[in-house]
């Protein structure tokens, strides 16, 4: 058995002599057995009332409701806790002590089968005070059940009685509880009976109501959810509007047959044009990755990766598009190799130089340095920007969440960059935060571990 407190009384027991029903030797001996009962009770009911003002979760909370009930009451050595589940019609094993528990829930107990199948489909508590009463009550149990039983009590002894109490709210059955004494018949009495149906109510209000707060958490998510999907929504639509009517009114203009542009003009239109349908490609992009995020997706392919070489290229892209803006690298020449997704962390690079752009001043310089410390690599970006004041540093990385840039003109995007940056750098075990001050720029910092075939050097430096 694996309860303790089952094995300790087994143990006792094997040494007792045979059982000999009670009888008290006048007033004073019956008044204090039954003072030490009432005492007994009294305790169970008590360390229940602490399990319902600790415990939340159904998870936790059950098998600490069974333990005790086996620890405080005498008769009981071992038993079970079983829920309806009303999608299976049958019912599952929640808890139990003296059983190999990991074998046991897989075991499906149609109502009116076995002990505890009775006596959720009568409704009814009952007791089995005998061995043959028990086997007779666990006689219909199904072949595939019966193995799956007889491997959760492998070492067990067959009980020599038993009590089941239903687990009743109202009009609704919610489950059975089932407690066995391996000791000696008769061990249960019908004052057990009354007592643990009003322990059942007990178990029965706090499993009902750690229903329902699962049922609130989950209309709190789902709100939320609603929410932020209704706020994903008004972002877009107002990000969305500046670059398609840019895009709307140059493609018009350029499609008029009464005016005629001259090469240079039209050629800037175009551009204008083009850099309007990147901020919209990026847009739809962070949607896109976000919602691969949501959904549990993102799915990461490691393999050797040089740094120094991946900050470069993603810089020369952005360098070419934003070319009123100065970059520097700074990798040490024996930059080690890292394990990494080279896919995703030139996404987590481009979205740090895109947000460092975004807040910088035209001419402004932007530095990406790598740096080797002893268990993993330390990446930077920083900018010569308007800096974040200390009270939204913090909430940099959450979804939609943005400072305003300070530099006199709308800055286009989505809000998700950074969030999005920092589940990547997460997923590598790295992690991912910012410094600033206001006016004196900011410095985004990510971190992932040297592991695998990091302690190769990467040849060339930022080549």
């Amino acid at each position: 058995m694996s309860d303790q407190s089952a094995v300790s009384k087994n143990n006792l027991a094997s040494a007792a002599p045979p059982f000999i029903p009670p009888t008290w030797e006048g007033v004073e001996g019956g008044a204090e057995a039954q003072t030490a009962n009432k005492d007994q009770r009294l305790l169970t009911v008590f360390e229940i009332v602490k399990i319902l003002a600790t415990e939340q979760s159904l998870e936790t909370m059950l098998p600490k409701f069974l333990a005790c009930l086996i620890e405080t009451l005498e008769a009981a050595d071992a038993g079970s806790l079983w829920l309806y589940d009303s999608a299976d019609g049958r019912l599952v094993a929640k808890g139990a002590q003296g059983y190999d528990f990991a074998v046991l829930k897989q075991l499906r107990l149609a109502p009116g089968e076995a002990m505890s199948g009775k006596v959720f489909q009568t409704g009814q508590a009952e007791l089995y005070p005998t061995p043959e009463a028990t086997a007779a009550a666990m006689a219909n149990m199904t072949p595939a059940n019966g193995d799956i039983f007889r491997a959760a009590t492998t070492g067990l002894k067959h009980p020599l009685s038993a009590i089941c109490v239903p687990l009743i709210k109202g009009q609704t059955k919610v489950g059975v509880l089932a407690l066995l004494n391996l000791r000696q018949p008769a061990s249960f009495t019908h004052d057990d009976v009354a007592f643990l149906q009003r322990v059942a109510d007990l178990i029965t209000v706090a499993i009902e109501n750690a229903r329902l707060r699962e049922e609130l958490e989950a209309a709190k998510t789902l709100t939320e959810a609603n929410r932020l999907k209704a706020e994903l929504i008004s972002t877009l639509a107002h990000e969305m509007r500046t670059p398609l009517t840019s895009i709307k009114g140059y493609s018009t203009a350029l499609l008029m047959e009464e005016v005629t542009f001259d090469p240079e003009t039209h050629r800037e239109f175009l551009q204008i044009i083009d850099e309007e349908c990147d901020v919209l490609q990026e847009l739809i992009r962070d949607l896109l990755e976000s919602s691969i995020i949501d959904a549990g997706l993102l799915r990461l392919e490691p393999q050797p990766v040089r740094l120094p070489r991946l900050a470069k290229g993603v810089v020369d892209d952005i360098a070419n598009r934003n070319q009123k803006y100065r970059f520097l690298i700074d990798f040490s020449r024996d930059f080690p190799i890292v394990d990494a997704d080279p896919n995703r962390i030139e996404q987590v690079f481009r979205n740090l130089l895109d947000n460092a752009v975004k807040y910088s001043p035209q001419e402004g310089l932007v530095v990406v340095r790598g740096e080797v410390r002893e268990d993993d690599v330390l990446i930077s970006v920083a900018d010569q920007g308007v800096g974040i004041a200390p009270e939204h540093l913090n909430r940099l990385f959450e979804r939609f969440f943005r400072v305003r840039s300070g530099l006199g003109r709308h800055v286009v995007g989505s809000g998700l960059g950074l969030p999005i940056a920092r589940t990547i750098v997460e997923a590598h075990g790295g992690r991912i935060w910012a410094e600033s001050k206001v006016g004196q720029g900011s410095t985004f910092y990510f971190t992932l571990p040297l592991r695998g075939l990091n302690q190769r050097p990467s040849e060339g430096g930022a080549e």
